[in-house]
């Protein structure tokens, strides 16, 4: 699996918003899409040269929805030595069925969100990793402008104190667009959606309006998120950069820092 192109972007996230700690157990939120697949294959082979030595665990929220099989997933989970861990939940059975939820997204994901907060506790981890890409920090600022009239974004890394969980998105500067590249090349095991409302949600619809706008005006998503760092809306604004450790002081060679540093000014 050549992940460095990923990791030119995934890496620079992390150091840009100090998102890992020495010493932290990563819960990597596995939904089975294309976006949590590509992060956990990123995490996983960040591993082996990251300063910050971390591990990884994979958790899949298991919302109950009819013919969906992590098999695959939990496959992939083996080929990378990842532990994998299934969260079997009635969310499906609970917004669909027993409250017949009109409009559902904003209920299921606060239900799946605790659902995994809890689960990567049990599992001794204290970091959530989430995959929101590049895109979706664009989508989402603007969802919140249209419907909200307020000016914010998730953060790059929250701390969650209440439920003693910090979450990161490490995808941040990563393009939807390579990410299916990704996908495609490596031919991860997506696991297709079977929601109701799948596709037929405000972030569907902004998600094409802006595409539209930026074939339109090239450069429109990259002058959104430029603007979002430079107003540090919501700890957009990058953290300045702290001093790098030896890569003799994890036990690993310096040669793989320079190859790895390579591979980021190559993109």
């Amino acid at each position: 699996m050549d992940t460095r192109r990923i990791l030119s972007y995934v890496r620079r996230a992390c150091e840009d918003y100090n998102m890992i700690e020495a010493g932290d157990r990563i819960a990597v939120g596995i939904s089975g899409g294309k976006d949590s697949l590509t992060l956990l294959c990123a995490l996983a082979d960040m591993r082996r040269f990251y300063p910050n030595p971390f591990e990884v665990v994979a958790i899949t929220v298991d919302m109950g929805f009819p013919n969906t099989d992590y098999t695959p997933v939990a496959e992939l989970c083996r080929s990378l030595n990842v532990p994998y861990h299934i969260v079997k939940t009635d969310i499906y059975d609970v917004i669909f069925n027993i409250r017949k939820e009109k409009s559902p997204c904003a209920l299921c994901s606060k239900m799946r969100r605790g659902a995994l907060h809890n689960a990567a506790r049990e599992q001794g981890c204290r970091v959530v990793a989430l995959g929101h890409h590049y895109d979706d920090v664009v989508d989402t600022f603007m969802l919140n402008l249209f419907y909200e009239g307020r000016i914010g974004c998730f953060q790059p890394v929250t701390d969650l104190t209440r439920v003693g969980v910090r979450v990161i998105r490490p995808l941040i500067y990563l393009p939807e667009r390579v990410v299916k590249a990704f996908t495609k090349r490596e031919e991860l095991p997506v696991v297709e959606s079977t929601c109701p409302a799948d596709g037929e949600t405000q972030r569907t619809e902004m998600n094409t309006l802006i595409n539209t706008l930026d074939r339109k005006s090239p450069g429109l998503r990259h002058r959104i998120f430029g603007a979002l760092q430079r107003a540090d809306v919501d700890g957009f604004a990058p953290l300045p950069p702290r001093p790098k450790r030896s890569r003799r002081q994890t036990g690993e060679e310096e040669s793989i820092s320079q190859n790895s540093e390579k591979s980021e000014t190559g993109e």
